[in-house]
């Protein structure tokens, strides 16, 4: 019997958390904010705010208090923002049982150090725990996922059992998990292709139809990884599952915040105008910051996430930002 918690009642986590316990040998604890919200959620057995209708397993518990939540278990799956990750890690660090798994399910960079989630697990908890545990990214629709929609997705650790372990405690036959040891590839992955979703939104939102965005994608794709291998992570991770199909997904659907956000500022809007209507965390907009300054101190080349940035943090028109990245100089691909 595996005993299973997820800290954060967002979207994915309630996600993970459903696909979990659809296994008899899966026992859930959900670790929420606030008593309130524990109680909410026990008494609808459902996440109305995110995924109302769907239902959490039998016998799942519901808890704000970290040492309850935490008791017993051997995988911990902390699916938050990334500006609250380092937050969370902090609250339940003395909870986690020193044998347990820790999973991060978190897309992000925590600013203003630019640091990946693991790296925030090394400082607050242990190189140890971080060393063993493991991350999961991949193109993660949350709602096509917990509908039964064919999916799949990428667990990452250096510790191939651990890896392993949590593939086969989330895996359904809708829902395929590949495993890798590349974890920072994978987590810069699931950070970096939020910024090409703003842009692919940008396209879309300005009808310019599919040869603009087919090349734009192309030539992020190759950005992302000049930068991700600068980072220390594998070129081929970012054409797999975790960098490619991730950008596919939220470049093209209709569910991914970052390229409607990009639709958005297309049509006019200011980020405050369309963030201020949204629940979820638009990780793309500090992505883009991150990677600038990453860009800048390791050399790398990043017209478009530059130009992305200018249009986000400079009020350049998306249409200025176009015509600045056809008009540069001429080079071989």
């Amino acid at each position: 019997m595996n005993n299973i918690t997820v800290v954060g009642v967002t979207t994915w986590g309630v996600t993970l958390g459903v696909l979990a316990g659809q296994s008899s040998n899966n026992k859930i604890s959900i670790l929420s904010r606030t008593e309130i919200e524990a109680t909410k959620l026990s008494t609808e057995n459902e996440c109305s705010r995110f995924l109302p209708g769907v239902k959490f397993p039998d016998g799942c518990r519901f808890t704000h208090y970290a040492d309850k939540a935490l008791e017993d278990a051997n995988v911990v799956i902390v699916a938050v923002p990334s500006h609250t990750f380092r937050e969370n890690i902090i609250h339940i660090a003395d909870a986690i049982p020193s044998d347990a798994i820790l999973v991060s399910a978190t897309k992000g960079l925590e600013m203003p150090q630019k640091l990946r989630m693991t790296e925030i697990v090394a400082q607050e908890i242990s190189q140890e725990i971080c060393d063993a545990m493991c991350v999961i990214s991949g193109p993660n629709l949350a709602k096509e996922i917990v509908e039964g929609k064919p999916s799949s997705s990428v667990v990452a650790s250096i510790n191939e059992s651990n890896a392993e372990l949590v593939r086969d405690i989330i895996m359904r036959p809708t829902f395929r998990i590949y495993t890798s040891k590349d974890v920072s590839g994978v987590e810069l992955c699931g950070t970096l292709k939020n910024i090409i979703a703003i842009g692919a939104g940008i396209v879309d939102g300005l009808g310019l139809g599919d040869n603009s965005k087919a090349a734009y994608i192309t030539r992020g794709i190759a950005e992302i990884t000049r930068l991700g291998v600068a980072l220390g992570a594998s070129s081929s991770t970012f054409a797999g599952l975790a960098g490619m199909g991730d950008i596919v997904a939220t470049s093209f659907s209709k569910l991914s915040r970052n390229r409607y956000l990009g639709e958005q500022i297309a049509h006019g809007k200011t980020i405050k105008e369309i963030t201020g209507n949204m629940h979820n965390v638009v990780e793309g907009i500090q992505t883009t910051r991150a990677a600038v300054e990453l860009g800048e101190e390791y050399g790398i080349e990043l017209p478009i996430t530059e130009a992305i940035y200018k249009i986000l943090f400079e009020d350049m028109s998306p249409l200025e930002g176009i015509q600045e990245l056809m008009n540069r100089r001429p080079t071989s691909e």
